[in-house]
């Protein structure tokens, strides 16, 4: 089938992170195939991307206290499911939460969430395209991080 003739499916997540120390850790959850990245989910009928990444983060991690702080970016690939071919598009914001405490949504298959620094994150990240969010996402906190007051 050519890509062209791909079933889309848009997403939105988020990369979550908190300050320790001064330095930011960052939320990493753990799938069914036990690969690392970020919470993201399908958008809902009608639904903005933020409100999605907003709503997903919560549902798949148990944080409540999170913050958007900007759009990330958009990434999109290419993938087989049941012998059909998927275009996913998934938007990604960056987050800022005081939280430290997670609790992984088992029924979705979300099997750990772990809080790491940016290293240990990019070591772990299952997937290219999350890595090069991640890269984004660091940069948007230093300058965050460096504004006056």
């Amino acid at each position: 089938m050519p890509r062209s003739q791909a079933q889309q499916e848009t997403s939105a997540g988020g990369v979550v992170y908190r300050l320790h120390d001064g330095s930011p850790l960052y939320l990493l959850i753990r799938d069914s195939y036990r690969n690392w990245g970020f919470p993201k989910g399908h958008l809902e009928s009608g639904e903005r991307p933020e409100d999605a990444a907003l709503r997903e983060v919560r549902e798949e991690t148990g944080i409540a206290d999170v913050a958007l702080r900007g759009a990330i970016n958009t990434i999109d690939w290419h993938f087989r499911f049941r012998g059909r071919l998927i275009h996913k598009v998934c938007h990604f914001f960056l987050m800022e939460t005081g939280e430290n405490h997670t609790s992984p949504q088992h029924a979705e298959g979300i099997t750990a969430c772990q809080w790491v620094d940016f290293d240990a994150a990019s070591a772990a990240i299952s997937y290219a395209n999350a890595r090069l969010v991640l890269r984004r996402a660091r940069e948007m906190i230093g300058a965050i991080v460096a504004e006056p007051g």
